[in-house]
């Protein structure tokens, strides 16, 4: 965490710049008043590469590779097409029903915990970064641009900052219905430039059997992971490809939690 600093755009209001320290406060960042300074001469001078900003009352996540921030994204129209009758890839591959309680042990942005806390009504989801875990969790919160669904889907939402690998061995057998793995893929999708900003906060770690099978005894009907088309994840952690296509990158795998047996999986990454 010493690679940010927190400030606010030029000219800030009071909510802004106390919104601005609270975060400075929660994460144990140093806050920097923006004063006339440009973002670039705040980085050299405080030796940083990352910044929170805090603009239009809302925080703001600056890299090398772009800025983040917390918006439903895809999550809006998966919704949509989920009221209009229609099927989302996801919630069919986990077969995710109205009741169920969902672990999403990668929060990233947060876009598949929104959808999953649509159908399901009860979703925890990790996230490992805790910049990140709180701008996402300010935004379930507060953001408000949206269909009454949709924001009632992301107030849903409970955010933890914590590692997935410590988490899940403390959790008690059968204590959710299904657990979600989306890590960062072994090979990137080009196209996919809208989550590069997110990259140099992201968590690069393959996911390891060890963690899969805590989530198998956790989960009372199965475990789940989203791959690129491209991955031999699947086979390596004794995943069933459940849903994917020939034209599709992204396939999910699921592992029924019923039938795990404890793979005896020792191929290294």
């Amino acid at each position: 965490m010493k690679n940010f600093i927190v400030t606010t755009a030029r000219k800030p209001n009071f909510e802004a710049e106390k919104l601005a320290e609270s975060f400075a406060e929660k994460l144990n960042l140093k806050f920097v008043p923006r004063a006339d300074f440009t973002l670039e001469t705040l980085r050299k001078n405080y030796n940083v590469e990352n910044i929170l900003l805090v603009r239009n009352n809302f925080p703001v996540i600056l890299t090398n590779e772009g800025e983040l921030f917390f918006h439903p994204n895809t999550a809006h129209l998966r919704i949509k097409n989920l009221r209009q009758g229609l099927s989302d890839r996801l919630i069919d591959a986990a077969k995710i029903q109205s009741g169920d309680k969902i672990l999403d042990c990668t929060l990233g942005l947060g876009s598949d915990s929104i959808v999953l806390s649509f159908v399901a009504g009860s979703v925890t989801a990790l996230e490992i970064n805790p910049v990140l875990a709180e701008v996402v969790r300010y935004g379930m919160k507060n953001f408000s641009d949206d269909t009454p669904s949709v924001i009632e889907a992301m107030r849903r939402v409970e955010v933890v900052t914590a590692n997935y690998v410590d988490y899940l061995k403390n959790l008690e057998t059968n204590s959710f219905d299904v657990v979600y793995f989306d890590p960062m893929f072994r090979h990137g999708i080009n196209k996919s430039s809208g989550i590069n900003p997110i990259r140099p906060l992201a968590d690069n770690r393959p996911l390891e059997i060890d963690p899969v099978r805590e989530a198998c005894r956790i989960a009372r009907r199965c475990v789940v992971m989203k791959e690129n088309s491209r991955s031999n994840e699947f086979a390596r952690l004794g995943f069933k490809i459940a849903d994917g296509g020939k034209y599709s990158s992204i396939f999910f795998g699921v592992i029924d939690s019923k039938n795990f047996q404890g793979y005896n999986l020792n191929v290294k990454f």
